[in-house]
């Protein structure tokens, strides 16, 4: 085997495949939702407990997760959070065969409990990974790959997973308990063929990962300056502290659109699409993000990010304007347009919140990570607006985040003087350890 450590250019490839594989595990939750709210009979509130689950994760885990990247550092924090995705896809199989729906959270929660890991350790280092002037373009390359992750696996997967016959609640009405039972059963067991090949998938990945010889970049984990630097002090810098929340309503409003798309394009006065027809173009919003990123870091080689990232969220506000307003094909491809201009917004938001940060890089990507946790909040706050006043008009709560996404590329995410005086802080101190 050769001991020789990868290029950055290679590591930047090798954890690129990372992006693409938890890219297409959260999106397949696009496809669960509709999937358990018909096997459960539940309404669209319960069924986002699938969101708050897995994006409660984030919260929950992201700064011991950051601690597992102090001490293990990049490389092996990134395999651990391989295997417990994987132990957490595997719990699937047990969920399916009773069914339950509490274990499919619990599954979903380990699952998401190593993604959260992953963001954790891939995220900056994809950044630190080369010249900072290029940390935005090349997050968002690598995000570009976790867009594809997330148009292929509803795509390819999601058919297997809905591949029964969904019944209506007057024909579920009909069914004796016996019958229900047996009916839940057989539709639950369709996510254990694709969980299962996703958990071996997973475990294979790791093992290619535990072998490569990846630049370790030990000065920028919190090894290089844990005890000087508090949570509390990383916050002190407004950027970061802004950029917390433009995550949380960011990620809120791009989880919540991609959750509802299935049912909301399957209404007659929208699209009036088929499950199976709602999941194909449910590739068209994510695609619309895959495409988005390419071009995002072509453009970011040359435009300001903040301006593109708040240009972006204006041009959402619209397309969401658009599809309450309108019904029909306009409305639908106005939503799934919303998808292109997503692309930039998380890696742009995340390379400007740890810009000058330094040693203190690692926990400022804790807490951004952790404000993933909007992914649970605000497809909730949808949800139960969505049954009190109808699932059109509830998309005046992404439209509310996005504005705040405006303001940050605006206003909230310039540097303080004293981070623009230090030019030493330029860049986080980063040297590859042979």
């Amino acid at each position: 085997m050769n001991d020789r450590t990868l290029s950055y250019r290679a590591a930047t490839a090798v954890v690129s495949l990372i992006f693409f594989t938890w890219g297409g595990l959260t999106s397949l939750n696009d496809v669960l939702i509709p999937h358990l709210k018909s096997v459960f009979d539940m309404n669209y509130a319960r069924s986002m407990l699938i969101q708050s689950s897995f994006f409660g994760a984030y919260f929950l885990m992201s700064l011991p997760a950051g601690r597992v990247l102090a001490t293990l550092g990049y490389q092996r924090a990134i395999v651990v959070g391989l295997l417990v995705a994987a132990a957490g896809a595997a719990m699937f199989f047990p969920a399916a065969r009773l069914p339950s729906y509490p274990l499919f959270l619990g599954a979903l929660f380990v699952l998401a409990s190593g993604i959260t890991l992953l963001q954790v350790a891939a995220n900056p280092y994809i950044s630190l990974l080369g010249d900072p002037a290029g940390a935005p373009s090349r997050l968002n390359l690598a995000q570009a790959l976790n867009s594809l992750g997330t148009t292929l696996f509803p795509y390819l997967i999601g058919p297997l997973i809905l591949s029964g016959a969904v019944l209506g609640a007057t024909e579920l009405a009909a069914l004796s308990p016996s019958q229900l039972a047996a009916y839940r059963a057989d539709e639950a067991a369709s996510v254990q063929l694709p969980y299962m090949i996703i958990a071996g998938g997973l475990l294979a990945m790791a093992a290619f990962v535990a072998l490569m010889r990846i630049p370790p970049l030990t000065e920028a984990t919190e090894r290089a300056d844990d005890a000087r630097h508090s949570y509390g002090e990383v916050l002190g810098h407004r950027h970061l502290r802004w950029g917390v929340l433009a995550i949380f309503v960011y990620v809120g409003a791009e989880v919540s659109i991609g959750s509802f798309m299935i049912n909301y394009l399957s209404e007659p006065g929208i699209g009036g699409l088929d499950g199976d027809a709602a999941t194909r173009h449910l590739a068209y919003y994510w695609g619309g993000a895959m495409v988005g990123r390419f071009i995002g870091a072509a453009l970011l080689r040359r435009y300001d990010a903040r301006r593109l990232l708040a240009l972006a969220a204006v041009i959402a506000i619209a397309l969401l304007l658009a599809t309450m307003s309108l019904h029909g094909k306009p409305a639908m491809w106005a939503v799934l347009a919303i998808g292109l201009f997503n692309s930039v917004m998380f890696p742009t938001i995340f390379t400007i919140a740890i810009e000058r940060l330094g040693p203190m890089t690692s926990k400022a990507s804790s807490l951004l990570v952790m404000a993933i946790v909007g992914g649970a909040i605000v497809p909730w706050l949808q949800g139960a607006l969505a049954d009190r006043i109808g699932l059109q008009p509830s998309y005046a709560i992404p439209l509310l985040c996005y504005a705040f996404v405006v303001w940050y590329g605006w206003r909230g995410s310039r540097l303080a003087p004293s981070l623009l005086g230090d030019a030493s802080a330029s860049a986080p101190p980063v040297r590859a350890m042979h």
